[in-house]
């Protein structure tokens, strides 16, 4: 079994990091799911769906979250889960990070959480 893989984000975001760290691995190992939120979204409703999303990522290894800004709506959603599912929330979603967690599918779901967090420092430079 595996990590499952949600990434959480404003409309358009997810969907195309995903679909370049795709593009530059050529495949993704994790069982992954998208969820856009738009501004205007009815959180409560929209709550529902998140609980059976993650039901379905859940093979018993639980399910890392990747959500693109802390505080905002897509990652306030997923916090509501955060102690009745078995799920890992690490927010700033960027390529770096998303791509760290698609290499390290093998791990479990604290260090795939920290590797991811890892990922996405790791990848910021500031060139002298």
């Amino acid at each position: 079994m595996t990590v499952g893989l949600l990434l959480v984000s404003h409309p358009g975001i997810a969907p195309a990091l995903l679909d370049n760290a795709f593009r530059i691995l050529g495949s993704n190992p994790l069982k992954t799911s998208v969820l856009e939120v738009a501004m205007d979204t009815d959180l409560d409703q929209l709550s529902v769906e998140v609980e059976k999303t993650i039901q379905y990522l859940d093979q018993g290894d639980g399910v890392l979250v990747l959500a693109d800004l802390y505080g905002s709506s897509p990652c306030n959603l997923v916090y509501r889960f955060k102690d009745k599912q078995h799920i890992k929330i690490v927010s700033g979603l960027n390529l770096s990070m998303l791509i760290r967690a698609m290499n390290y599918f093998k791990d479990d779901l604290e260090t795939l959480a920290q590797r991811a967090a890892t990922g996405a420092t790791e990848g910021i430079r500031i060139d002298q």
